[in-house]
């Protein structure tokens, strides 16, 4: 072959390998360029079934564009703020004392605050007759005060906002059994009627493994008069879930948990009549029906 021959292919071999380079760096850059997308995809969480009544939920799709979640505030409690997609969603508590009719979240803006209105409608809650020791009615002035400086701590529990948000809002029961009572219920004990349920009870044997739904914090754990053996966890963003009458507590305030992991046993202690689960959900510092959170698949028997 000739010396014009060989310098002819060896430029042809270094084209060729240029145009290769050049289709590898604009495959590269594309691949970048695509990277934050998937991020975003991948921050989209299962979401609880949406149901504004009093004790349920309310989602709201916001406007606000950004890589930051938006401020949203209910009643001035800062509300839980998640992403689908590329579209930030705002997941609301209502009160169970929620008053028919419309409401409104407020949005932080530069320059203002922005009012969202939404309808919250009327509910069904049955009633439910349940005989205890009488001292569990009639407190004496020793376990009224008791009773309020715990429930002036939940209170604080419950109005506990912290980050990273949760990974999901939609998961199985904590223990498997019977819903021996559901959230909303008009409690009447001994006769007298009480405040609304505000949580799912869930009847299992005693010892029966109680874990936990999702990953969280543990951020309480003790014995209180009414909810006996009890255990607190902050899974995000105001989303707080609560763990009653417990036999035994397998964690301890500061540990992280991720989803099954072990929280402790039923029991009976406290104001139970007979071993059970009391699984309470709150979002911005409302207790909120924790059946709206339970997957298609839960198999959590009805009473």
């Amino acid at each position: 072959m000739s010396v014009g021959g060989r310098r002819g292919k060896a430029r042809t071999a270094r084209a060729t390998l240029a145009a290769l380079g050049a289709h590898a760096f604009l495959g590269l850059a594309l691949l970048v360029l695509a990277i934050p997308r998937l991020s975003v995809a991948a921050q989209s969480i299962e979401l609880p079934q949406e149901r504004p009544t009093p004790g349920g939920i309310k989602i709201i799709r916001l406007t606000q564009p950004g890589s930051e979640p938006p401020t949203v505030e209910s009643d001035g409690t800062r509300v839980l703020v998640v992403r689908e997609g590329t579209t930030w969603l705002a997941v609301i508590g209502i009160p169970l004392s929620a008053a028919l009719g419309e409401h409104e979240v407020t949005v932080a803006e530069p320059g203002g605050a922005p009012r969202i209105p939404f309808d919250v409608r009327a509910s069904h809650y049955v009633t439910q007759s349940l005989k205890v020791a009488p001292s569990q009615v009639d407190l004496s002035a020793a376990d009224l005060a008791r009773f309020n400086r715990e429930h002036a701590h939940i209170e604080e529990l419950l109005a506990r906002y912290s980050e990273p948000p949760p990974d999901s809002l939609r998961f199985r029961a904590p223990v498997p059994g019977r819903r021996s009572s559901s959230f909303g219920s008009r409690r009447v004990f001994n006769g007298e009627a009480r405040n609304p349920h505000t949580g799912m009870d869930i009847a299992a044997p005693a010892g029966t493994r109680v874990a936990a739904p999702l990953a969280g914090t543990v951020i309480d754990t003790g014995d209180y008069f009414f909810d006996g053996n009890t255990v607190f966890v902050d899974h995000g963003r105001g989303f707080i879930s609560m763990y009653c009458h417990l036999r035994a507590i397998d964690v301890r305030p500061g540990q992280r948990l991720v989803a099954g992991a072990r929280i402790g046993e039923v029991g009976q202690t406290g104001r139970a009549t007979g071993p059970h689960l009391h699984w309470g959900l709150a979002l911005n510092g409302v207790w909120v029906d924790p059946a709206l959170f339970l997957r298609a698949d839960a198999r959590l028997e009805r009473r």
